[in-house]
């Protein structure tokens, strides 16, 4: 493989990855005037959000034994012409009914991105580059919500909220000729996977029987889902609470999206001196200090706009270390069901994101400590849920070379 080539292959499945998070991040300026235009409330638009996160936990769950069957691209195809045709469905909506409905669908087909993406990785790249590709797609991902919410900003205002779905319908489409033009098929399809019911779950419980993916899996999901409560959260925040304009939103996320991309970056030479277990143990801790004085602070009055910002700032930087490195520890230990593997993870995580976002929405108070409250508890739940798994995983170990020492003297 050419560095050339290397670089348009990082780049296309960075682009798949960044479907859903553009979906997400894009018309969050946009939810007052949704709100507005569809005679609803803020509460009702948040909803839209947890639909679409339903519908990827969902959808990923049905991709990963299709891209294990099929191979990797004709179910691309599939799902990116589900979520165009459910974008066209978002921009001509007229209640927030229809809207809820369509992005559901639109979550359906969107999230064979981050599937395929991630089972790709695994397929192309060595498994000692894994932590390393993941890293550099974080960089390509971490550049969407720095994008998405100014470009969905200024759209909301030129041109009306109906307008971003439309944008997002064009932008599909030319990853789908990428994907077509550049992208390696990967791993070939394979007959011998069974496409019924009884035979996919099998496939997936012996992916969750695996002690290091469901721990690692369940770790990303729960302190990943932090940032979902942010999303969720701070729309009305930022622009109900603390009134900022559209754009003004927009550029805030953009900055709080900075705090993702340095630490993807810092990680590669993380990993030279330190392994991925250390680095996620390190940085759980870490997020859960800052969640704590962040909710500490906001309880007290602490923190203005700005003082907020900081503290966001400081906890999302931790984001950008977690995802990489639970991710690669997931998917390391496959190779003939790295699709399921990967499916079952992203749908983990974004089944966690639909609970925590539904949760922000549901203890709405017109305050901050909703949202703040919800992403410190997700990076303390997560670290416990590693500590208890390392724990699992070490005795499985050890138990696996008791066996193998038994054999061998017999």
């Amino acid at each position: 493989m050419t560095r050339r080539q290397h670089f348009s292959i990082i780049l296309i499945l960075g682009l798949l990855t960044t479907i859903s998070p553009f979906s997400i991040d894009m018309y969050l300026p946009g939810f007052p005037a949704i709100a507005n235009d569809l005679n609803t409330s803020i509460d009702q638009v948040q909803l839209s959000l947890t639909a679409y996160l339903i519908g990827i936990a969902i959808g990923q769950l049905l991709y990963g034994p299709l891209l294990d069957r099929f191979g990797r691209k004709l179910p691309l195809y599939i799902g990116l012409t589900i979520y165009l045709l459910a974008s066209v469905g978002c921009a001509f909506t007229s209640s927030i009914e229809t809207l809820i409905l369509m992005r559901f669908m639109q979550a359906l087909g969107g999230c064979v991105g981050l599937v395929a993406a991630q089972a790709l990785v695994r397929d192309l790249f060595p498994v000692g580059q894994i932590a390393q590709v993941f890293s550099l797609l974080t960089l390509v991902l971490a550049v969407s919500p720095m994008i998405a919410p100014t470009v969905g900003g200024y759209t909301t205002v030129a041109l009306g909220w109906h307008s971003i779905f439309l944008i997002l319908a064009v932008i599909t489409f030319l990853i789908m000729a990428g994907v077509y033009y550049v992208l390696p098929n990967g791993k070939a399809p394979d007959p011998s996977i069974s496409m019924r019911p009884q035979a996919v779950l099998s496939n997936y419980f012996t992916v969750i029987k695996q002690p290091q993916f469901l721990t690692y899996s369940l770790v990303s999901g729960i302190a990943t889902s932090g940032s979902f409560a942010y999303i969720s959260g701070s729309p009305d925040v930022f622009m109900n609470l603390y009134r900022v304009s559209e754009q003004q939103y927009g550029w805030i996320f953009s900055f709080l999206a900075v705090s993702l991309i340095a630490p993807s970056q810092f990680n590669r030479f993380f990993l030279k001196r330190f392994t991925s277990e250390q680095i996620i143990y390190t940085t759980l801790i870490y997020q859960s200090v800052v969640g704590l004085l962040m909710v500490i602070g906001t309880w007290a009055g602490w923190f203005g706009l700005y003082g907020l910002i900081g503290m966001l700032f400081l906890f999302m930087a931790g984001q950008g270390i977690t995802g990489p490195n639970s991710t690669a520890l997931s998917l390391s230990p496959f190779s003939r069901h790295a699709g399921s593997a990967a499916a079952l993870m992203g749908s983990f995580r974004m089944g966690f994101g639909a609970l925590v976002s539904a949760t922000v929405s549901i203890l709405h108070n017109h305050t901050a400590m909703p949202m703040v409250s919800v992403m410190a508890l997700c990076s303390i739940v997560g670290l416990l849920v590693l500590l208890v798994g390392q724990r699992l995983i070490h005795y499985k170990n050890q138990h696996t070379d008791l066996e193998s020492t038994s054999k061998v003297a017999l």
